[in-house]
């Protein structure tokens, strides 16, 4: 099942609410097709809050009135991917979590999970525009695997983290890296207003198979490319272990890490790193969770 949360056609995209769950019933490689809209919910978190017996009868709802009548059947190509859980309560960050990634930096696999986190207002879409701040130009990318949490719980065994995990979506963790390398503690380059895109579907786990090929492109050219079965902690060990520091609740999200390939540790022709500049087109895209497009400005 995939699940994507759009915006209302007209609406301004600063107005709160002017979105609408769907459920998305095909596919053309890396993008929605069509969609049918999940009535009651505006968004994906909004769905995901709902009991799970509930969860299963609004998209069964969904499905029987589309049948009926195929009017109701969306055409998703023309509709505006907005965040896709706009308002989770915890948004967490793995830092060097890819071995590669781990490896170009020259350190050493961490024992422990690296930790930090995100605010939602930190959240964008899958195709919304990213701005380069006046106030660093030093913005990189670092395409990344997301979990969604879809059953709330707290010190959670990691032989049964699988079960309150949702599904799976893109995320990009663009970074203000002069600020992050301010000091030792990295939150204020990673918590820049609307530049880490989540989406545009979440993808249960069933649809999804793990080691799935993450990339990122940047103006059509390759700079990350890599399994997202190269994790150092995979998905179950990573609900397991932040759980036993607060209780997850559905529509959380866990950022995974970043492979290797981000602009820092890039240098062009010109010796200088190739940081993201106004007029660039950010892809990220993951085999069977779609596909990101994000302009620069």
């Amino acid at each position: 099942m995939k699940l994507s949360t759009y915006r209302l056609p007209g609406s301004d995209p600063d107005t709160p609410g002017a979105t609408f769950a769907a459920l998305v019933t095909e596919t053309d490689g890396p993008r929605a097709t069509a969609a049918v809209e999940l009535e009651g919910v505006v968004d994906v978190g909004d769905f995901l809050s709902l009991p799970e017996p509930d969860r299963t009868e609004l998209v069964e709802a969904a499905l029987a009135a589309a049948a009926e009548d195929p009017s109701r059947i969306l055409d998703a190509s023309t509709l505006e991917p907005a965040t896709l859980i706009p308002f989770p309560t915890k948004v967490f960050c793995i830092g060097l979590n890819y071995r590669n990634h781990i490896l170009e930096t020259g350190l050493e696999l961490p024992e422990h999970p690296s930790i930090f986190t995100k605010f939602a207002q930190t959240l964008t879409g899958a195709t919304d525009a990213i701005e380069v701040p006046a106030e660093d130009h030093r913005l990189d990318w670092e395409g990344e695997l997301c979990i969604v949490i879809g059953e709330p719980g707290r010190r959670i065994p990691e032989d049964q983290a699988a079960a309150h995990i949702a599904g799976y979506a893109i995320s990009n963790d663009v970074s203000v890296r002069g600020y992050q390398g301010r000091t030792t503690e990295w939150t204020q380059g990673k918590v820049w207003e609307e530049t880490t895109p989540i989406g545009p579907w979440l993808v249960t786990p069933d649809e999804y198979a793990p080691g799935a090929t993450i990339t990122t492109r940047v103006n059509g050219e390759v700079m990350q490319h890599d399994s997202t079965g190269d994790l150092v902690f995979g998905a179950e060990k990573l609900v397991s272990y932040i759980s036993d520091l607060v209780t997850l609740l559905p529509g959380d999200l866990i950022l995974t890490g970043t492979p290797a390939g981000v602009a820092l540790a890039r240098k062009n022709d010109s010796g200088r790193r190739p940081w993201l500049k106004a007029g660039d087109v950010l892809e990220t895209e993951i085999e069977g969770l779609g596909l990101q497009r994000n302009e620069i400005r």
